[in-house]
């Protein structure tokens, strides 16, 4: 390992380290301070015990499960009520994951071949954490998992709705030519990949086109604060798969509602007009659709 591999490996550590203590103290200083607690799926009130543990437990797991797709995280969806010293550690946590963000995005782009074997040293860093989670296979780190930020309400809120958002879709511009690169990786000889490379050729060379992701559903709260913000603004909508902080100074929740256990299982949401792609997808095998 050349000496600016040792260096990034020592500074991920370090940040990682940084990143597990203001996870630590974060728990600790609700688990002292606790506020009410609700968590998706369980009924109210919390008990305290119950909310610090899952508190615990939600800021730090960082780890694979065995068998877990390496895109997906685990959720844990659930609002707590801080005072201002817990506000203040999840400023605290919320800094260090940024931090190791950072320095991540430094690494796939100087020595991305550190990735995989950080994936497997970081645990050791701590020796009891890691005994404990490798019978349960987390063994490995999940670097996603690790530097998601903490969503927090930067003021008072009146109320915040919960709500399933499963509609959800990233799009990347193909070119054409890119899109037969893509396809010629598959089995070439398969007739439905032959049916593609004949339809792409009959299409003008020039014509962008549009590969889609459908993503996971995830829940999205509706902030509504008491008091409009400095900018005017009176809410604010988030993805919330972490706890979601909301400052309090009597320890009390906002209302909320209670969403649905399950997304659901059709869209929810209606049609744009404007959308611009075509209904049914181009290249099936690429995801890949023409624009209307």
């Amino acid at each position: 390992m050349s000496r600016p591999e040792y260096r990034l490996l020592a500074e991920l550590e370090a940040a990682f380290d940084a990143l597990i203590e203001a996870g630590e103290t974060l728990a600790a200083a609700h688990e002292a301070r606790p506020g009410a607690c609700w968590i998706f799926g369980e009924p109210e009130p919390v008990a305290p015990k119950r909310a610090a543990d899952w508190l615990r437990h939600a800021l730090l797991d960082v780890w694979y499960q065995d068998g877990q797709d390496g895109r997906a995280t685990r959720a844990y969806i659930g609002l707590v009520a801080a005072g201002a010293e817990v506000m203040e550690a999840v400023a605290q946590a919320n800094a260090a994951k940024a931090e190791l963000a950072a320095l991540l995005a430094r690494i796939k782009e100087q020595e991305p071949s550190l990735i995989p074997e950080a994936k497997a040293l970081l645990p050791f860093r701590h020796p009891a954490l890691h005994d404990h989670l490798r019978g349960k296979g987390l063994a490995r780190v999940h670097l996603k998992q690790c530097w998601r930020a903490i969503p927090v309400a930067e003021a008072p809120v009146a109320r915040v709705r919960l709500a399933w958002y499963a509609s959800g879709r990233s799009i990347k511009r193909l070119t054409v030519q890119e899109a037969e690169q893509k396809l010629m990786k598959l089995d070439v000889d398969a007739a439905h990949v032959r049916i593609q490379l004949r339809k792409l050729a009959g299409i003008p060379s020039g014509e962008p086109l549009a590969q889609v992701q459908r993503q996971a559903p995830l829940m999205r709260a509706n902030l509504f604060y008491r008091e409009p913000l400095d900018d005017g603004r009176t809410r604010r909508a988030m993805n919330v798969a972490l706890p979601l902080f909301v400052p309090s100074t009597d320890g009390r929740l906002p209302d909320h509602n209670l969403p649905p256990l399950a997304p659901p299982e059709q869209r929810t949401r209606a049609r744009r007009r404007d959308e611009k792609l075509e209904d049914d997808p181009f290249l099936p095998s690429l995801r890949v659709y023409r624009y209307r």
